[in-house]
């Protein structure tokens, strides 16, 4: 059963963005005004987030309805109630104890008690919410303002190390440590996506100039991309820590999580903010979204791939928080990274691209690692099904 759910993880996931890249990319072309004249880019970077974000909540609200038990209350579908999980695990202590009252080793707990427990429990686990989207709502501005700064396939090279950060930020903040197996996968994926893409005949792109392209602009463009894979790292790092604390499910992070960013991107583009560089560009009296509805006005031709870029990002995530919740985040983030991978043999084919040797033999590195992780993932399945035989045995000759 796990083998299937990751296979239809990794399908939804690929199939969603890849129709996201093909918006994405529609997304970074000029867009024909109204008058037939003139063509123009859209460059609100904060509004698509908005969009992806208050589409991602809805898609995720609407699964949790529909997959949620009826007569579920609202508190309890969005993973909130946890009084009554605290309730059953009493309950269980005490049959365990020999005691079927309201006392627990000698200690009455009253509904009281329980209730302000729960609701201290949902207001932490609101926080690390709140947590999280701060992290991705950041993190992006960051990104963007990098490439005004260095090349993008120094970005994409960057970004391809994000296991990185992700074990590190694992262990900083939460001092969690990985079998030794993940390590040696995390150096064979990184280094074989860093040898593909170093190894490209394919003169990098001009980074967007902003008057500044020495060694001093690469270096704020490097100190940008750092902080955003620091917060990417932190972002993984803080779902795999709400997983193990508490009881939710992915669809119900990914609820909270993008309404946060929502409210927060929400705040960033409508108020009168000061110019704040990176995280506020926009100068000026009007704000960022008063652009962006501008510029969707004089140019509708850019609302059917900024629609798509939403809907399927939408959709996607759903396929990426249930990864995230059964596999953890270092197997979802190996699968987003083969993705670029798998996108960019796929454009081989298609377009007939041509790779050079130091490329196929990065692509031979990445599926490597994918392959030993798959080969010790097959052994624990095998070793837990062998336990498992032997305990109904034992049962069985009692």
């Amino acid at each position: 059963m796990s083998v299937l759910r990751l296979g239809l993880c990794v399908l939804g996931v690929y199939s969603m963005f890849l129709l996201w890249a093909v918006a994405q990319e529609r997304l970074s072309v000029p867009f024909q005004h109204v008058d037939g004249e003139s063509t123009h880019k859209f460059k609100s970077a904060l509004f698509l987030g908005t969009c992806q974000s208050f589409l991602s909540s809805l898609s995720a609200i609407a699964y949790i309805v529909i997959r949620g038990k009826s007569g579920s209350s609202l508190s309890s579908l969005l993973g909130l109630d946890l009084a009554s999980m605290t309730q059953t695990n009493i309950s269980s202590n005490s049959k365990t104890n020999g005691s079927s009252g309201t006392k627990v080793n000698g200690h009455a707990h009253s509904s009281s008690t329980l209730s302000h427990t729960s609701s201290s429990t949902s207001k932490t686990l609101l926080l690390r919410y709140l947590q999280v989207s701060a992290f991705i709502t950041l993190a992006a501005p960051f990104g963007f303002a990098a490439l005004s700064y260095i090349t993008y396939p120094t970005m994409v090279l960057g970004k391809s190390c994000k296991l990185v950060p992700v074990m590190l930020m694992n262990f900083v903040m939460y001092r969690r440590r990985f079998a030794p197996h993940k390590y040696i996968v995390v150096a064979m994926v990184t280094a074989g996506i860093s040898v593909f893409m170093g190894f490209g005949n394919e003169k990098p792109s001009k980074a967007s100039s902003n008057g500044d392209q020495g060694s001093y602009g690469q270096l704020i463009g490097v100190l940008y991309l750092v902080i955003n894979l620091i917060l990417d790292g932190a972002v993984n790092s803080t779902q795999d820590e709400v997983f193990v604390r508490y009881k939710v499910t992915g669809q119900q992070m990914m609820f909270w999580i993008n309404l946060f960013c929502t409210m927060l991107s929400t705040a960033l583009g409508t108020l009168p903010l000061p110019h704040i560089p990176v995280l506020h560009p926009s100068s000026g009296s009007q704000s960022e979204f008063a652009n962006a509805i501008g510029f969707i006005r004089t140019h509708p031709s850019v609302i059917v791939p900024l629609v798509q870029f939403s809907l399927t990002g939408a959709l996607g995530q759903l396929f990426i928080f249930e990864t995230l919740q059964h596999f953890g985040s270092l197997t979802l983030v190996m699968i987003t990274l083969t993705r670029k991978m798998f996108t960019m043999v796929l454009s081989v084919v298609v377009y007939d691209h041509k790779l050079t040797l130091g490329q196929w033999v990065g692509a031979g590195i990445v599926f490597g690692g994918i392959s030993v992780e798959a080969w010790v993932k097959r052994k624990e399945v095998h070793a837990k099904r062998v336990l498992q035989e032997k305990e109904k045995a034992k049962i069985k000759s009692l």
